[in-house]
């Protein structure tokens, strides 16, 4: 088990990456505490972990709240002794097909002032306990815009570019302590939550649209939450123990060329030709 004997604090749980997340590191062996404001949804994730034998606590925490994510950090401490890995992943509240020219204000700052609080907040709050500690990983997770030019993504995209900005500077600090800071890049994931409940509600727009990002990527497909999740649990454990201040992109190669001018040809017109 890579993760035997660790322990994940994981913030914004669902039935999505967050608890995706979850699930995969507590079947690797960490000890997780889960936490987001709806307890039910959090509960669950923590409930199915523990059906399937894994060691699950949750609670109710807003990662936008500094004291509630401290005195969850004090008692996980008391609980368990350290915090191994830290990984954020609530939901921004951001504004997306909008043209910038066209958008208030607020909904271009709301997800980037969210952003930057709670990665801050539970960052610097894990930071502290394991410099103490002298180990430790710290996650994030961020998407194609991070590197990208992307239209109509109104203050998503700013947003993804703040928090590996943030995530590289908090690697450079606290490095010489034994703390691991890394952000994940990943393009969208269609058995994510956003994408299926977009699918209910309008299935053939959005299958366009999740075409489209298919045809952006270098290898036709996009990455599923499993694919996302393995690469958390690889960075969060000793096999990843010398790698810090970066963003490691999981988008298929979007970020490095779009691929939409090039057709996937079928191996067997390849073989013929």
């Amino acid at each position: 088990m890579l993760l035997k004997n660790k322990t994940a604090v994981i913030y914004g749980v669902a039935e999505s990456l967050a608890g995706e997340f979850a699930r995969v590191f507590a079947r690797e062996g960490a000890h997780v505490f889960l936490t987001g404001r709806n307890v039910e949804k959090v509960k669950k994730v923590a409930d199915d972990i523990i059906a399937q034998g894994g060691r699950a606590d949750f609670a109710r925490v807003d990662a936008l709240n500094e004291k509630e994510i401290r005195d969850h950090l004090e008692m996980v401490v008391r609980s368990a002794g350290k915090v191994d890995i830290s990984f954020n992943g609530i939901g921004v509240q951001d504004t997306q097909n909008i043209p910038l020219i066209d958008m208030q204000l607020e909904d271009f700052t709301r997800p980037i002032n969210i952003a930057m609080q709670t990665q801050f907040l539970t960052a610097t709050a894990a930071g502290r306990i394991m410099v103490k500690q002298r180990s430790g990983v710290i996650l994030s997770l961020t998407a194609t815009p991070g590197a990208l030019a992307y239209p109509l993504v109104g203050g998503f995209g700013p947003a993804c570019c703040a928090i590996e900005g943030f995530s590289r500077d908090l690697a450079c600090e606290l490095g010489a302590h034994g703390v691991r800071v890394i952000n994940i890049r990943s393009a969208g994931s269609p058995d994510s939550r956003p994408f299926l409940d977009a699918l209910a509600q309008e299935q053939s727009a959005t299958e366009s649209f999740i075409h489209k990002l298919e045809d952006d990527t270098m290898l036709k497909q996009l990455p599923m939450m499993a694919d996302i999740a393995n690469v958390a649990l690889f960075l969060a454990s000793p096999l990843a123990s010398k790698i810090t201040g970066v963003t490691i992109d999981v988008t298929a190669g979007t970020t490095n060329g779009l691929n939409y001018k090039i057709p996937s040809i079928p191996f067997v017109q390849l073989q013929t030709q």
